[in-house]
């Protein structure tokens, strides 16, 4: 379970966003076109939550249903507190950040972002959805994501750990699910046709959905489960046996630094994959559970892959 610990932090500067009528939690808003042009859209801002420091246990319990072998050792992690985004990064909020320009005397960017992945698929018009999670990306693209975020902004931006993905996601539960024990189609985005344990069937969509279609968790954020696989900095290991305790990520070589050069990468895993988190549309629910753990290569785009950024406090 989740302990939150008490200090001054980052938050107290930010505003208040109203969730429910029950419920607030704290984060802002970075402004991806002049906030006088952008009339409110959701392409123009990304909203930022903060995620309060604290320790949890980190992977599934031995007796948990459908668990894998990596999941496990179960092991303690404190973390810092850090501002993650309330959704995966959608369709509108890519192709904002995709079009930026450079500003006077920065040069040009140290690499390109293609400002319409989704119209590389084979079908296209099932993911499209300027509030839909953007898709088709790779890990070294979301990265580079990131880079340009920071750039702008002065902000560190980066993917989340995978630590920090699992201790946003289960925002103080330790159940299967952030919802619970269960989990139904009314909740997230998965293949109904599928049950996890005792659950009934739902639907099959067969698609992305917009993202903030489905409950938050008691954090706030959306999507945790379902929907799109997420991006973390972390390296694959085949479990948690060594892994850092500090919510860093866990990684092994220099790999970040190669792709941050923008050097062609071979298709091989001597370059290290990475980690994925929170399932799919198309998938069973038993996937998208809070500790289930998916990689891929660092290069490798997919119709089932996008991210969500976090951003860490300065001081």
């Amino acid at each position: 379970m989740t302990r939150s610990t008490t200090s001054q932090n980052p938050a107290s500067r930010c505003f208040p966003f109203l969730l429910t009528q029950q419920r607030r939690t704290q984060g802002y808003r970075e402004w991806l076109t002049p906030a006088k042009q952008a009339k409110g859209k959701g392409g123009d801002s990304l909203t930022m939550l903060w995620i309060p420091p604290g320790r949890f246990l980190m992977g599934s319990p031995a007796d948990e249903p459908e668990r894998s072998d990596a999941e496990g050792p179960q092991h303690e992690v404190r973390l810092q507190g850090f501002f993650m985004g309330q959704t995966p990064v959608t369709q509108a909020q890519w192709q904002a950040v995709a079009r930026w320009r450079p500003s006077a005397g920065q040069g040009s960017w140290s690499e390109q972002l293609d400002p319409d992945p989704i119209s590389k698929l084979s079908e296209p018009k099932r993911f499209r959805g300027a509030q839909r999670p953007v898709v088709n990306v790779s890990w070294a693209q979301a990265m580079a994501f990131c880079r340009r975020l920071s750039q702008r902004t002065g902000r560190h931006y980066t993917l989340p750990s995978e630590a920090q993905w699992e201790y946003a996601c289960r925002a103080g539960t330790s159940t299967a699910f952030h919802f619970g024990a269960m989990l139904t189609t009314e909740l997230a985005n998965y293949d109904g046709n599928y049950t996890y344990e005792d659950g009934q069937k739902g639907v099959y969509r067969n698609q992305t959905t917009d993202v903030m279609n489905f409950p938050a968790n008691a954090w706030g954020l959306h999507d945790m489960h379902g929907n799109a696989w997420e991006w973390c900095l972390d390296q694959w290991h085949d479990n948690y046996e060594g892994a850092p305790n500090d919510g860093s990520a866990w990684v092994d070589d220099d790999t970040n630094n190669i792709i941050a050069k923008n050097i062609n990468i071979k298709k091989d895993y001597s370059f290290g994959v990475r980690l994925l988190r929170g399932g799919l549309w198309g998938i069973n629910p038993g996937y998208c559970r809070s500790a289930c753990r998916g990689s891929h290569l660092p290069v490798i785009r997919r119709l089932d892959v996008g991210f969500r950024v976090c951003c860490l406090p300065q001081d």
